[in-house]
């Protein structure tokens, strides 16, 4: 599985479209580990371009901050999973909590 974690600071960045780089975390899910993070910086924001570009990188799970309505619909069309509504922690933390059961979602922070 990989998990694709927006950034800004090293921490998820709350607005998705507006995040410096991307963790994508390789993870093992069945023994709950991280095998390997590459953080990348996306490509130039167009509208569209970041689902295709996370499915062509292999991601099957975004955990955001917020994220609107239109992109949480182009993910699902590119068979991605997104929770939304995490704090802004490292992305090792998001999916050891996401691994554990408790990764606190709160709220979209995204309003369109």
């Amino acid at each position: 599985m990989k998990i694709a974690i927006p950034l800004a600071n090293g921490k998820l960045a709350l607005h998705f479209g507006h995040c410096e780089q991307f963790a994508l975390v390789d993870v093992e899910v069945q023994n709950k580990k991280i095998i390997k993070r590459t953080d990348l910086i996306p490509p130039p924001h167009e509208p569209g371009l970041l689902p295709r570009w996370l499915a062509e990188n292999g991601v099957n799970l975004i955990i955001a901050g917020g994220m609107g309505q239109r992109a949480l619909m182009l993910f699902a069309e590119n068979n991605i999973q997104v929770l939304v509504g995490a704090c802004s922690e490292s992305p090792e933390k998001l999916i050891g909590d996401y691994f554990d059961g408790n990764l606190q979602l709160t709220s979209n922070a995204c309003d369109h």
